[in-house]
């Protein structure tokens, strides 16, 4: 019997049949979710590439660089990324369960609520295309937007019943780098299109490549991916658009997009590209796969470089010119022959 504040409490004995926990194997649970656990529930890695995508496009656009307009596009493309995200890990706990590489996710593991994946998915889509329609144009918000709800929409309930989820997902990510060019331009124009053109079709080889050794989960799960069930396929698309990679390169300098050292320069990088996936298109292995995915992580940031250095206008390079400036006046024949 043990006095507590002046009530009395009988505690019973121990039982044989019980075990003793020790008090070191409990573990504390917060009262609140972490910062940690909402970047993950953006999945934060892939949220980080899609803003660098963004800030590419920006900086390659042939306009003038603005810092502010600069941050808050990449601020509120996040937030959107982010919102995406959310939703799709909302939407896909019962499939992720039976995936090894996503039973771990926050909402599979119960460490974040429902609830709380809605409420920040609601707040961090809603604060960026607040912020990209009043700081930076309607049009960037607008794609924004578009794109949000073709991921979540669109691209994640077809992963469970078609193969063009692919295409859907390649759309998907080809829209961020468009967002950074819009948000220093104003307008979509030829640049942006070739822009969009590659980062579509480096999406192929890369994911391809990457779900060639998760086969087994994505059959367990139930999603209709190439590699599960077009295999050959799979791998044809994945050279495919490796080779479109090459011939978008060598189509920027002739519409006047880059200047021709970027099909110069790029040359090599996509022909080791191209070879990689001719590779895993022959041998159809997990190593050819592996080497094709890894050298994707490295193709596009060194394809983007280059397309950065060989832009056809530099603005902050630009010099006020009085030559370049003033207008070219025509001779008058009466002035000259008062002169003479």
């Amino acid at each position: 019997l043990i006095s507590l504040d002046g009530l009395d409490v009988r505690v019973p004995p121990a039982s044989n049949g019980v075990k003793k926990v020790k008090p070191d194997a409990w573990t504390e649970t917060p009262l609140s979710p972490s910062l940690q656990l909402y970047l993950k529930l953006s999945k934060i890695r892939l949220t980080g590439l899609v803003v660098v995508t963004s800030m590419a496009g920006y900086a390659m656009a042939p306009a003038a660089f603005d810092l502010t307009t600069f941050a808050l596009c990449s601020v509120g493309t996040g937030l959107l990324s982010g919102a995406a995200n959310s939703i799709n890990q909302f939407f896909e706990v019962p499939f992720d369960a039976q995936m090894s590489r996503t039973r771990n996710r926050v909402l599979v593991k119960g460490m974040l609520t429902p609830l709380h994946a809605v409420a920040f998915a609601t707040v961090a889509g809603a604060g960026g295309f607040a912020i990209l329609d009043c700081g930076v144009n309607g049009l960037t918000a607008s794609l924004g937007l578009a794109n949000l709800i073709l991921y979540t929409c669109i691209y994640t309930p077809m992963k469970r019943y078609s193969i063009l989820n692919t295409w859907v997902g390649s759309v998907v990510g080809a829209i961020p780098p468009v967002m950074g060019w819009v948000a220093c331009t104003g307008h979509i124009d030829t640049g942006a299109w070739i822009l969009a053109a590659l980062l579509y079709a480096w999406q192929f080889p890369h994911f391809n490549a990457l779900s060639w050794n998760l086969r087994p989960d994505y059959s367990r799960a139930g999603y209709r991916m190439m590699s599960v069930t077009d295999p050959q396929l799979c791998r044809r698309v994945a050279l495919r658009y490796t080779i479109g990679i090459a011939g978008i390169s060598l189509l920027a300098p002739v519409l006047d997009v880059t200047n021709p050292w970027f099909a110069l320069t790029s040359l090599p990088l996509n022909a080791y590209f191209t070879y990689l996936a001719w590779k895993f298109y022959r041998n159809s292995d997990s190593n050819s796969s592996r080497k094709l995915f890894r050298f994707s992580l490295l193709h596009l940031p060194l394809l983007m470089v280059l397309f950065l250095l060989s832009k056809k206008r530099w603005i902050f390079l630009e010099k006020d010119d009085p030559l370049k400036a003033s207008p070219k006046s025509s001779v008058n024949t009466s002035d000259l022959l008062n002169i003479l």
